[in-house]
């Protein structure tokens, strides 16, 4: 297998995970590459210097670990090239820096994660840019909302919190026939189980805290674009000089090589713990798009390989959601998630503007682990009895 993930003939997932970013005869046949830390890089004269005749030219530009990551991550997404920045908030602001600017008009999905929302009504606007905020099952319906002035498409699917799938292709065309960039954070799906350029995406964003870093110890951001973006993200990139760490960087091209494996844990227990849910005393409802149950699993099994480890729940009218919470002894209280240990959190949705939702009770987000599935069910029905009690944090005192 070659550096770039290409193979004579077709292999799993799992043995290019294995594979792609190393190119150990480039390493005196070390498997890792080199970690570099690095800023200034020098040229060998002064003709080189002037001309930047070279693979390597500043820190910022890259470096034989980013070199790794992002030709890793382009094999997985199919893109034409990647860059890499702190971290997964940085990662949905380089892209949208780059292709908005005074006058346009973006389009963003009203279930994005919330500090994109953030950057759009904060950084967005005091550029002049008008942000309009769309539902996210419009589908084919987000032609009404065009204009000659739209730049950007903003997509996540599934939604934030929700878990609304959208229909990323007919979007795709519709945005695409009105000249607009498509973006999309497939943070949840990771390229294994969702490639957004292929689905008509310009530019995929990921969060790499998550299930390519795997372990809660670093912060990173992807941003992959097709050939036709390519240049103007990477001009931007350099306009902002953010790179990532090094020592991250590494981090989550280490953590490649088993994310296919913890994927398909995280995938196993958390469609088993929401099937298991459906039918438990106090839930309302389970929002996991690889239930039958939930209305858009058509366009999530057409469109999806799998299914990451993150849902969320609607607890029946009258739960406490606090107690609910506090009554957790192996799900532990954050954000974030993608990480080897099971988090809970309360979801507000008091920022959205069009898909607010009508939920029986508190909406609950739970990232299930890679702890024992038998385990977190006892957790989580822990959780439920005190819910249904006086509401008081601690109400059932039971132990592991």
């Amino acid at each position: 297998m070659t550096p770039d993930g290409k193979c004579p003939t077709p292999v799993g997932i799992n043995t290019r995970l294995a594979h792609i970013g190393y190119e150990p005869s480039g390493y005196f046949g070390f498997v890792n590459p080199p970690v570099v830390h690095a800023s200034t890089v020098l040229f060998p004269d002064a003709q080189t210097m002037a001309k930047r005749d070279q693979k390597y030219i500043y820190g910022t530009h890259g470096t034989p670990t980013t070199e790794a990551l992002c030709r890793a991550i382009d094999t997985l997404e199919g893109s034409a090239g990647t860059v890499l920045v702190p971290s997964g908030q940085a990662a949905v602001a380089l892209p949208m820096l780059a292709f908005l600017s005074v006058g346009d008009h973006a389009l963003i999905t009203d279930s994005v994660y919330a500090p994109t929302r953030q950057f759009a009504d904060l950084v967005l606007s005091r550029m002049g840019v008008e942000v309009e905020y769309y539902a996210p099952r419009i589908g084919a319906g987000i032609k009404r909302l065009l204009r000659s002035n739209t730049k950007v498409v903003f997509t996540e699917s599934p939604a934030s919190n929700t878990f609304e799938v959208q229909d990323i292709p007919v979007i795709a065309r519709a945005a695409h026939a009105g000249n607009a960039v498509v973006m999309m954070d497939n943070t949840w799906a990771t390229p294994l189980f969702f490639r957004p350029l292929e689905h008509g995406v310009d530019i995929s964003i990921h969060a790499a805290t998550k299930y390519p870093g795997g372990h809660a110890d670093l912060l990173l951001g992807t941003v992959s674009a097709n050939a036709a973006t390519l240049p103007r993200l990477w001009e931007m990139f350099l306009a902002l000089g953010i790179p990532a760490a090094p020592d991250d960087t590494y981090q989550v091209l280490r953590g490649l090589r088993t994310m296919g494996v913890r994927l398909a844990h995280h995938q196993k227990s958390a469609l088993e713990i929401a099937s298991w849910l459906e039918h438990q005393p106090g839930i309302a409802r389970v929002l996991h798009p690889g239930l039958s149950s939930h209305p858009d699993h058509a366009i999530w099994k057409r469109d999806f390989f799998g299914a990451s480890g993150v849902f969320s729940i609607v607890l029946a009218g009258g739960s406490q959601a606090h107690a609910f919470l506090d009554a957790l002894k192996i799900f532990g209280l954050g954000f974030s998630w993608g990480s080897y240990s099971s988090l809970a959190m309360q979801v507000d949705l008091a920022d959205r503007t069009v898909a607010a939702g009508d939920f029986e009770g508190p909406l609950i987000r739970l990232q299930i682990g890679l702890e024992d599935i038998e385990d977190l069910k006892q957790d989580l029905a822990r959780g439920l009895r005190a819910a249904r009690c006086t509401g008081q944090p601690g109400a059932d005192q039971s132990v592991l």
